[in-house]
């Protein structure tokens, strides 16, 4: 099988804060373990050398990536690379994909992958509009080339059984019947980051947090805020909040500046350092294996984490909203409904050792199933 994967990189300068980048230099070496002949189509390269690379510039907004697709461009690297499946890893694009197949004269299966959804799911089941995606009042009109993107589609892959419901919810509202298009197939896991609970000790007195998410207003970080001061105050815990991004370029602060102004909001917290890997993926292990425990965002319609699963693979309890994918995935002894409620658990997982290494235990094993070979096979059977 040829397979030629279509990657936006909205992170370029810093590559281990972009998770599709992560998902595809993860997934592809194990697409290629599994048979198929993969290239990448990206502005940079992903890290293994058996894996295929044709080179495309970065959009310079999430805006330009979605309703800007050079079709001249996809033209002749489908001509080039004559794939027998094309994945498009931003669902708004696919429409333009067809049409350059239909230029190109190529007959090629059109796989899109929901990375993201353009918008959020509230307690209650009703949608809404991500405002991370509603500048200007675009929201709507990314909703729009989001539905039909699916429609484009000859199959839609989602992370979890959250997001395939959510999804389909989505479609019929915009009138697409998604029957027979739609699969279930999770993230892969990063093997680097994988430690065995044995190697987890239980706090001793004191418990150290993590919170290693990106810090957008949308993400629920004032929410998490909130919570950081009561859990450094009335919990026997200390947290290191990730800064992700660094030094963000004008133009996306401009777009959105939450995540600087909450980084200096949580940075004077007591009991609150803010900490960052430098994109240095052997630094965020470290960072990840001086916790106990981590905290999950209060993302409205998480529909999957990275970030909670690098947690939980080296055997880091996370502690949850109960909502969304999370509430899905996390060990219900490990979910919150109040702030009182998150902070009794910290509590426990801080002086209760054997309920600690039980919820590590438990967090280890909830990722074995991301193994990229696992994830590799279920990949190709849902293309197939």
């Amino acid at each position: 099988m040829r397979l030629l994967y279509l990657l936006n990189v909205s992170n370029p300068d810093r590559l281990s804060a972009d998770s599709g980048y992560t998902f595809a230099d993860l997934l592809a070496p194990a697409l290629t373990d599994g048979g198929a002949e993969v290239t990448v189509a990206a502005p940079v390269a992903t890290t293994d050398p058996r894996v295929g690379v044709a080179s495309t510039a970065s959009p310079a907004t999430k805006y330009r990536a979605r309703f800007d697709p050079d079709v001249d461009d996809l033209v002749a690297l489908i001509q080039r690379t004559r794939p027998q499946v094309l994945v498009a890893n931003q669902i708004e694009a696919a429409p333009a994909i067809r049409a350059a197949l239909l230029e190109a004269r190529a007959d090629a299966k059109i796989v899109g992958y929901c990375h993201y959804l353009p918008f959020l799911v509230t307690d209650g089941g009703r949608l809404e509009r991500d405002p991370s995606l509603n500048d200007g009042g675009l929201g709507h009109s990314v909703q729009l080339a989001f539905a039909a993107g699916l429609a484009a589609c000859d199959r839609v892959l989602v992370h979890s059984q959250a997001a395939a419901a959510w999804t389909t919810a989505a479609a019929a509202q915009m009138s697409v019947d998604l029957t027979d298009k739609l699969r279930i197939v999770p993230a892969p896991r990063d093997e680097r980051l994988v430690r065995a609970p044995a190697a987890a000790a239980a706090p001793d007195g004191v418990a150290a947090g993590i919170y290693n998410h990106r810090l957008y207003a949308h993400y629920g970080t004032a929410q998490f805020t909130a919570l950081a001061r009561r859990l450094v105050a009335e919990a026997p815990v200390r947290l290191t909040v990730m800064d992700l991004f660094g030094q963000r370029s004008p133009e996306r602060v401009r777009l959105d500046p939450s995540p600087e102004r909450h980084r200096d909001e949580l940075a004077a917290l007591p009991g609150v350092t803010i900490a960052s890997d430098g994109g240095d993926r052997a630094q965020y292990r470290s960072l990840l294996a001086s916790a106990h425990f981590a905290i999950a965002p209060y993302r409205a319609g998480c529909p999957w984490s990275m970030s909670v699963i690098d947690c939980q693979g080296m055997s880091l309890p996370v502690i949850a909203p109960r909502t969304g994918w999370l509430a899905e995935h996390i060990d219900d002894d490990l979910l919150f409904d109040t702030p009182d409620q998150a902070v009794g658990i910290a509590r426990r997982l801080a002086g209760d050792a054997e309920f600690y290494l039980l919820h590590a235990k438990r967090a280890y094993a909830s990722t074995a199933e991301f193994a990229p070979s696992a994830v590799a096979a279920r990949y190709l059977e849902a293309i197939a």
